[in-house]
């Protein structure tokens, strides 16, 4: 901006200019006050204003489907953000960050995108134990890098889960594992750990299929890893609390399988969200993707066995959820049709 041009101020009168001279030079003075006057104005208005440009707006996350009823409890957590920098003296503290901890308007679902990460799987044969058992946690450390920053990002306080895999068998916090005439991991909130037996995931316990006897592959049983983990992401939000309270509220068996299996194909859906995140290193190549879509669609209830993790087809509907719209609210199971959750 070119510098601001000042009017010149009147010369002083000099001897014999005469009546009109005297008069002259008075009108002169006094427009140039006046221009000075209306310049001043100007300048003062410019500084003091506010901003009338229209400023970027900050988009806030607006679920897809508000939720109708006000039924719902929404419980909150309340916790005080660390300092980035040691503290000093006359510092305002930090402000208090209120986490929405419900099951459909959860502070998690602003979470967005898992990062994408560098985490190579290798060669790992899911029938060694030591292999396997080492790539599970290998890809577990992977899956804290992916869900620290964007959790913490919200204001959710993030921690990494235990582990404990076995070769075969060992009890847990949370019960045996596996349990009789099981295959699967679980998760266990009491201590944040996941249990698993690498025998019984590969090659099967009892009448139970293993993943192994159905998927090869080794990133059919990190997938489930991926699911396992997933429920660590619901008790490290509030979503896993609410999903309890729920559950002890409803007057029905039904109404309680209901609410589990949205709780398990939510966990579903986060572990597609993590696998899509590490697709182009682990890698995750076209083929072994459609192989996990065909993978999710032979994994759920079964006829004669509680209905508590979803119909084979709805397990496959929530993989491909969380691997082709990637984004955390788009897992919000809570909110889905319950045709979609059955």
């Amino acid at each position: 901006m070119p510098a601001r041009q000042w009017p010149q101020p009147p010369q002083r009168r000099k001897p014999g200019m005469g009546v009109i001279g005297v008069l002259g030079a008075v009108l002169g003075s006094v427009a140039a006050l006046f221009v000075l006057i209306v310049i001043g104005a100007v300048m003062f208005k410019s500084a003091s204003r506010s901003e009338t440009t229209t400023p970027v707006a900050i988009p806030t996350y607006e679920p897809s489907e508000r939720a109708t009823d006000d039924a719902e409890p929404s419980p909150t957590r309340t916790r005080t953000q660390e300092p980035t920098q040691e503290p000093e003296t006359n510092v305002t503290p930090p402000a208090k960050v209120t986490l929405n901890t419900s099951l459909k308007n959860n502070t998690m679902y602003r979470a967005g995108t898992l990062p994408r990460l560098n985490c190579r799987a290798g060669n790992a044969n899911i029938f060694n134990h030591s292999q396997l058992k080492a790539l599970i946690l290998k890809t577990g450390r992977c899956m804290d890098q992916a869900w620290k920053p964007v959790l913490e990002k919200q204001g959710i306080e993030f921690s990494a889960p235990n582990y404990a895999i076995a070769a075969k068998r060992g009890r847990g916090a949370c019960g045996d594992y596996p349990s009789a005439g099981s295959m699967v991991p679980y998760y266990c909130p009491r201590n944040n750990t996941i249990y698993a037996s690498t025998s019984a995931m590969a090659r099967g316990n009892g009448n139970a299929r293993g993943y192994g006897q159905i998927i090869s592959w080794h990133g059919g049983i990190i997938s489930m890893m991926a699911h396992e983990y997933g429920h660590h992401v619901q008790n490290i939000t509030g979503l896993m609390d609410s999903w309890w309270r729920s559950t002890l509220d409803s007057s029905s068996q039904s109404g309680k399988l209901a609410l589990s299996r949205r709780l398990e194909l939510q966990a579903t859906c986060f572990g597609a969200m993590w696998m899509r995140s590490v697709a182009g290193s682990y890698p995750v190549s076209m083929s072994n993707r459609s192989r996990l879509y065909w993978f999710y669609g032979q994994v759920g209830d079964y006829p004669g066995y509680p209905r508590d993790h979803g119909r084979p087809a709805n397990n496959n509907l929530w993989f491909r959820q969380g691997w082709e719209k990637n984004k955390a609210f788009q897992c919000n199971t809570w909110q889905a049709p319950a045709s979609t959750t059955s």
